[in-house]
């Protein structure tokens, strides 16, 4: 028995080094990561988003790696298929910056790959190629497939730049991507069961949880994700309310952001524009005064937001650490917030 085990760990081409460096907190899972932690339901995916028909989920070798967090961000799913690495990250904020994040956790990931392997051989040490992907269901509009890329966010732009990443966004929005939610169920049932939640919890004389617990009822009775809800109904409920929740949160920071910095842009357009004198100064009033209100309003909004959030759960009687992993926030940041907080009582 033993030896058969040890030739089924040889016959992986890649192996990730198990030594892991220790998270300074474990985050929360996602019903997308839930769902998909299940190989069969990865294997489904993977076969509609690469017009493939493989049948046999043991040919995935999953590589995600659990204690990856570099400033709260992590990958949801990572695993090894034909010769290349894919990495899956369910999204529902816009995010621009996810090529920089996957170059770290890719970067992690290769080093985890290689460590038995000695980089300063004169034969090449060959990797699996790498594919990014989001999955975005989201409330802002976006196409059904669009990219991002490293290169857009450098200072000085390039034509052909020396380091690039490109990673695929797709939108999995009920009523989007039509021809990949046909070929997956997993993921059709999951755009409907997560638009009935946004549905009901819209509803201004119902909590969340009733919202969250009706959806999840209503998609059982009817077969959407029957199986998967009726197994981890009370994990779902518990994940859904969590996910919906800092969505909500996100949505108030933003406006925050916003409404601080055009203020304060305003402010101090008005301001500059007086001292060098009215129609200059209405000009570089403008163009100074919003872009430099525009930054200071937008850290003055995250951190009084961010204020306001963690008083409300510390009234709940929620500890430092408890906030921390509610937030993804780093714990740092939150016991010093906790201690201004205090400090006014």
């Amino acid at each position: 028995m033993a030896k058969r085990k040890n030739q089924k760990r040889r016959s992986k081409k890649y192996q990730v080094n198990n030594r892991q460096l220790k998270a300074k907190r474990m985050y929360k899972d996602t019903i997308f990561r839930m769902l998909y932690h299940d190989k069969e339901n990865l294997l489904s995916l993977y076969n509609a988003v690469n017009g493939r028909e493989y049948t046999d989920p043991e040919k995935l070798q999953v590589v995600t790696l659990e204690n990856a967090i570099y400033m709260g961000m992590k990958n949801d799913l990572a695993f090894i298929m034909d010769m290349n690495l894919y990495l899956y990250e369910h999204q529902s904020t816009y995010n621009p910056n996810i090529p920089l994040r996957n170059l770290f956790y890719i970067a992690d990931e290769y080093q985890r790959l290689v460590v038995r392997k000695s980089l300063y051989s004169t034969v090449i040490q060959k990797i699996p190629t790498p594919r990014f992907l989001v999955f975005y269901n989201g409330t802002k509009e976006v196409e059904d497939r669009s990219e991002f890329r490293l290169s857009s966010a450098y200072e000085n732009p390039t034509e052909n730049p020396d380091l690039e990443l490109r990673v695929t966004m797709l939108n999995v929005n009920d009523g989007h991507s039509s021809d990949l939610m046909e070929h997956c169920r997993t993921l059709k049932e999951y755009a409907q069961y997560v638009a009935r939640v946004r549905k009901y919890a819209a509803k201004q004389d119902v909590s969340l949880e009733e919202a969250v617990t009706r959806a999840v009822d209503e998609c059982i009775e009817e077969g959407i994700l029957a199986e998967f809800l009726l197994k981890n109904k009370t994990e779902v409920i518990k994940v859904s309310i969590y996910e919906y929740d800092k969505e909500f949160e996100e949505k108030k920071l933003r406006k925050a952001e916003y409404e601080a910095g055009r203020q304060d842009g305003i402010e101090i357009g008005r301001q500059d524009g007086i001292e060098i004198g009215r129609q200059d100064g209405i000009k570089i009033g403008r163009q100074d005064g919003i872009e430099i209100g525009r930054q200071d309003g937008i850290e003055i909004g995250k951190r009084i937001l961010l204020e306001k959030i963690i008083k409300k759960k510390l009234k709940k009687g929620k500890s430092t650490e408890q906030i921390a992993d509610e937030l993804e926030e780093d714990i740092n940041i939150i016991q010093k917030v906790v201690e201004k907080l205090k400090s006014q009582i």
